[in-house]
């Protein structure tokens, strides 16, 4: 990749914080995002979210009641397939299973597994389904 060439939605599919205090986060993240022009949607109850961004309290049904270090960290798969291979690479490398590959109740279609990384962050690879993208990748050039 070109050092003056960036690409914006093909890597990071999403990050999720597990917080101590949710309402002072939604506190905080809602005055940050304001600034930003960035809207928060899905306030109900145990997390809330703004565009890739997810916050929840460890009692959330995404966070499994506990709290899984400091990061939720998720990458985009291009298939099932892919998902599977990133989990069994990510054990075989030393990550631990946090939830094998399957499809989970967050939306139709939606299928995930789960590692924790040396440091306890819980890192994901995603497929959300057939879907069509807009763009492979947004291009940000300078």
């Amino acid at each position: 990749m070109e050092t003056q060439l960036l690409h914006r939605g093909r890597l990071i599919d999403h990050i999720q914080l597990v917080v101590a205090d949710l309402h002072a986060s939604r506190t905080f993240y809602g005055a940050i995002l304001d600034v930003l022009g960035v809207p928060i949607g899905g306030e109900e109850g145990d997390f809330f979210w703004a565009d890739e961004l997810f916050v929840s309290s460890k009692d959330s049904k995404a966070a499994l009641g506990k709290r899984t270090g400091r990061h939720h960290l998720a990458f985009q798969a291009a298939d099932r397939a892919m998902v599977d291979t990133f989990h069994a690479k990510g054990l075989a490398a030393g990550g631990r299973d946090n939830g094998p590959p399957g499809e989970r109740s967050y939306h139709p279609g939606y299928y995930g597994a789960f590692l924790l990384d040396p440091d306890g962050n819980n890192v994901e690879a995603v497929w959300h389904g057939e879907h069509q993208r807009s763009a492979p990748s947004v291009e940000i050039r300078f």
